[in-house]
């Protein structure tokens, strides 16, 4: 698999042979601060909702893997042009005889940029055909390759709600998180996708994802965001879209990386315990999704997955041990990185919490 080489690119962890590269690390350092409250499952006990469980399966998360045309200095999953994980076809295949055998609804497609992986197209046309509602999270700048110049009529033919990821209406915050060039890609992928109907209220769902550039948390009014953003964006583009969603940076991989080097991983993670809300906790998406990994592995999210946390106390592990009943009402793994799922309003793939 190749990809376009349209962006300026930065280097992974994995490419620089950093010590965060390895998940065991990352959970270390976060783990390692000091800090008071900051003991995840104490806070859930406090809130009535220890042990974490889950109560139904609604989402099938599947990520095709690590390969990206992008290397965003967020980026969690640590990805880019030169990692080579990715799902197979026999993978996918098992992806598809899950779904043939639940009744899981909705089918949400992440990667990496998943639309490099040549399974991307097979798991949306079998998804659609068992009649699931398919999400894909897109990253707008693949859209401007020659290659993929027939991908925003495929998505909308299939009737897939595409979720894109774009920090700011303006360049300076996007190019400063995800690249150089990156904010006008965006801007041009997004009018791709309008053109073929998305964003007009017509049935092509169109949702925008927006995360902080710096060591914040987002605002706490979603719906107040979304009014200036389909006004900004009108305004200076001509751009529509459905919804805005906004979500916390993870103190995972590259993010992490960041906040040690800038010397703001105390403050930040101290501003995830502090922030805590019960209601967010009781909400958060694990308790309604699985996260399957590029090779079969089951998660209880994207961000355990990350951080090879698969799903334990008993639940199936893996695809072929794929378990409806088990994994709907699964205890949930749990460590100090969920804080950021539960500070403030809350944060998760389908925006704020409560």
């Amino acid at each position: 698999m190749s990809v376009p080489p349209e962006l300026r690119l930065l280097p992974t962890l994995e490419e620089r042979r950093s010590p965060l590269a390895a998940a065991r690390e990352q959970i270390a350092r976060v783990a390692g601060v000091a800090i008071e409250g900051g003991d995840f499952d104490a806070r859930l006990a406090e809130a009535d909702l220890f042990p974490l469980r889950a109560r139904g399966l609604q989402v099938f998360q599947i990520n095709l893997g690590k390969l990206c045309n992008q290397t965003c200095a967020h980026c969690h999953v640590d990805a880019g042009p030169t990692r080579e994980e990715a799902m197979t076809r026999a993978t996918a295949e098992l992806c598809l005889d899950v779904l043939a055998r639940t009744e899981i609804p909705i089918v949400d497609i992440t990667g990496g940029a998943p639309e490099l992986n040549p399974n991307f197209e097979f798991l949306v046309e079998g998804a659609r055909a068992l009649g699931r509602h398919v999400l894909d999270r897109c990253n707008l700048t693949i859209l401007e390759s020659r290659r993929f110049a027939e991908l925003p009529a495929f998505l909308a033919e299939h009737q897939v709600e595409v979720v894109a990821s774009l920090p700011h209406y303006r360049a300076l915050n996007t190019d400063k998180q995800r690249g150089a060039g990156v904010f006008e890609q965006s801007i041009a992928g997004l009018k791709r996708l309008n053109a073929v109907g998305y964003g007009r209220g017509d049935g092509l769902k169109l949702v925008l994802v927006t995360n902080p550039v710096g060591a914040i948390l987002p605002s706490s009014s979603q719906a107040a965001l979304q009014v200036e953003w389909k006004r900004e964006l009108r305004r200076l583009h001509g751009i529509e879209f459905d919804e805005l969603h906004t979500i916390t940076n993870m103190p995972i991989a590259r993010y992490l990386e960041w906040l040690v080097a800038s010397d703001n991983l105390e403050d930040y993670l101290s501003k995830l315990v502090q922030a805590f809300n019960p209601a967010a906790a009781a909400g958060v998406m694990c308790r309604t999704m699985v996260s399957v990994g590029w090779d079969g592995r089951l998660h209880d999210c994207d961000f355990n997955q990350m951080l090879d946390l698969e799903c334990g106390f008993g639940a199936p592990r893996h695809l072929a041990e794929f378990d409806v009943e088990k994994l709907a009402t699964r205890r949930i793994v749990t460590a100090r990185h969920c804080f950021g799922c539960t500070a403030g309003a809350g944060s998760s793939c389908g925006g704020q919490l409560a």
